[in-house]
């Protein structure tokens, strides 16, 4: 009882003493149709007192789920200057743990997705972390899958040699091609000579694992906007138009992903939300979809903004203490 005590004590000094530098990761996995997966992986996301799985977001028709953890991060002096986050011993099970019961083989979903565990983000959350943290973090969970579990990595953002983006990376990897009746990603979508070396792993793609992408960015918040329509390329021509790739929205990000019988949506990364926010993209997809007769719901974030991260991860912290 007295251990039990002690140790307690001391995770409540360190979350005291650490969380000024606080880091958040958004983990990726291709699976959300089977509960029973989903649930032991969350469960194991929340093992540790010094991790914070602060939301799951989990979609049926993209067959896919994203955990969000968040948790402190630090420069261990004793080592060098490296950094430490009880995250990356977190994510580390979570990600062996999916591996052992998703096989990519028999996944089949209407988002792109290039592995079983497809991506992993991390982003800095206040102004005494840093990108530079983030990066090397990233840089370390890359080595524990593409060296330690033999899955090939590509880093991106701020964890890349030359900062190349993840859209950048993605593209020429082919993710945003589908690969079954036009809508669906289905079994492995990579083919077996890479059209790029990864950067960290193997250069053999395991059929059942896929490849997985690591970055480290900036927070960007996702906002997704239902159309009432199941022609997809009708509501492709709509994203071009809202997307500032094509001369739409600058710093926005869309991609139009088939969802059920009747609807497609438009999904977003909204880069900088303070100038280019939500309601400007609802409003610019309600005016081109009304061009075309279409009717469109109302969008929905898929995350957690970052004053409501921090705001929880706070609240755990005082509780701790």
């Amino acid at each position: 009882m007295e251990s039990k005590h002690t140790d307690q004590a001391n995770v409540k000094a360190k979350l005291s003493t650490m969380h000024s530098k606080v880091i958040c990761c958004k983990l990726y996995i291709s699976e959300s149709q089977n509960a029973a997966v989903v649930d032991a992986i969350s469960r194991i996301g929340q093992k540790d007192p010094e991790v914070v799985l602060l939301n799951k977001f989990e979609d049926e028709y993209y067959n896919r789920v994203r955990y969000t953890l968040v948790s402190y991060i630090t420069n261990e002096s004793s080592t060098g200057g490296a950094v430490f986050s009880p995250i990356r011993k977190v994510l580390l099970a979570m990600i062996e743990a999916a591996f052992s019961a998703i096989n990519l083989e028999v996944h089949c979903g209407t988002h792109p997705r290039i592995g079983v565990v497809d991506d992993i983000s991390f982003h800095p959350l206040n102004q005494a972390d840093t990108i530079e943290d983030a990066a090397q973090l990233a840089k370390l969970v890359a080595s524990d899958i593409g060296n330690g579990l033999q899955v090939p990595v590509f880093l991106y953002a701020a964890a890349h040699p030359t900062s190349k983006s993840v859209s950048a990376v993605r593209r020429e990897l082919g993710y945003f091609r589908p690969n079954h009746k036009g809508v669906q990603w289905a079994g492995p979508v990579l083919p077996d000579t890479l059209p790029m070396k990864p950067d960290v792993g193997p250069v053999h793609v395991p059929r059942e694992r896929g490849a997985t992408m690591v970055g480290a960015q900036p927070l960007v918040e996702s906002y997704n906007v239902p159309i009432f329509c199941k022609d997809v390329p009708t509501v492709r021509r709509i994203t071009r138009r809202v997307t500032g790739r094509s001369g739409g929205l600058p710093s926005v990000q869309a991609l139009a992903l088939f969802h059920g019988d009747n609807c497609t949506e438009i999904a977003c990364f909204l880069l900088d939300p303070d100038h280019v926010g939500a309601d400007r993209v609802q409003w610019l997809v309600e005016q081109i979809a009304e061009e075309q007769g279409l009717e469109v719901e109302k969008g929905y974030f898929t995350d957690l903004s970052k004053h409501m991260m921090l705001e929880r991860y706070s609240e755990m912290v005082s509780a701790a203490d």
